[in-house]
């Protein structure tokens, strides 16, 4: 895998797929970026550039562990840019990698062409998604044959009770079948300590991210799953509403993966306002 230097000396991988014109996607996680594959084949339209965030995949530990916080990682994503000497470029987050991406356009708005957020987490700005939300919007998937074992376990996490985060796995799929039960194993972060740093003291400006972004005058596209736990339509909306040219997208029946619920239309989607 080809690798970069951050600017704190730690050396940082990144994967290649598909051709033309580069867009940078910033995992969730932090984890291993393979679980974003081709984006639902998104790679046909356009070359996607997949990082793997610091103590992740091909990824070295860095010296100083403080470096996981999340408003570091911005670094990590110019030095990036500036290694594969693009004067701009658009940009993807998904999940907690969207709040990186916030924090880059906020940063460095000059050098963002698009920017595309996936199922994004509101940590960035400040935005709470409640456990009523998440309830409610889990209520939606009564039918299914796992229902009854993972509602119980979200009322627990929801009340404080709990903290079988595993249980919930159903909850954040459109389908729970073999291809969803791996590619959601396949996701999980092994680093725990990126993971509990990302979000440490610090690490989140929210009202100083917010008048960034409300001035960030480029193209956004902010698209979640109809069933998201993560990034409920209500809580994206919100999100949505903090920049002056947003264009929300809730996709039908997907939850928090959407080019795994269905590629061809994420696909068709994302390719559309990336090729406007």
């Amino acid at each position: 895998m080809p690798t970069f230097c951050a600017p704190d000396g730690t050396r940082l991988s990144y994967r290649t797929v598909g051709d033309g014109d580069p867009v940078l996607c910033i995992p969730g996680g932090p984890a291993d970026s393979r679980y974003l594959g081709d984006l639902g084949g998104l790679s046909r339209h356009r070359r996607l550039i997949l990082p793997d965030p610091r103590g992740t995949g091909g990824s070295a530990v860095p010296e100083d562990t403080s470096s996981y916080r999340c408003d570091r990682l911005v670094d990590d994503v110019e030095a990036l840019r500036e290694h594969l000497g693009l004067a701009r470029a658009d940009l993807l987050g998904h999940s907690a990698g969207a709040n990186v991406a916030m924090g880059y356009a906020a940063r460095y708005p000059r050098a963002v062409g698009r920017l595309v957020l996936i199922g994004p987490s509101t940590r960035a700005v400040g935005i709470e998604v409640t456990g009523e939300t998440r309830l409610e919007l889990a209520r939606l998937r009564a039918d299914e044959p796992w229902f009854p074992a993972a509602f119980a376990a979200l009322e627990a996490v929801s009340a404080g009770t709990g903290s079988d985060w595993e249980a919930l796995a159903p909850f954040f799929c459109g389908r729970w079948d073999r291809a969803a039960r791996e590619h959601h194993a396949a996701g999980l972060p092994v680093n725990r300590e990126a993971v509990a740093g990302f979000g440490a003291e610090g690490a989140f400006t929210p009202e100083a991210t917010r008048a960034a972004l409300a001035a960030f005058g480029a193209p956004v596209l902010l698209l979640t799953g109809e069933f998201d736990l993560n990034s409920p339509p209500r809580s994206t909306a919100e999100l949505a509403a903090l920049f002056p040219d947003a264009t929300l997208s809730v996709q039908p029946g997907a939850g928090h993966y959407p080019w795994v619920d269905d590629a061809g239309r994420f696909e068709a989607a994302v390719s559309a306002f990336l090729g406007q």
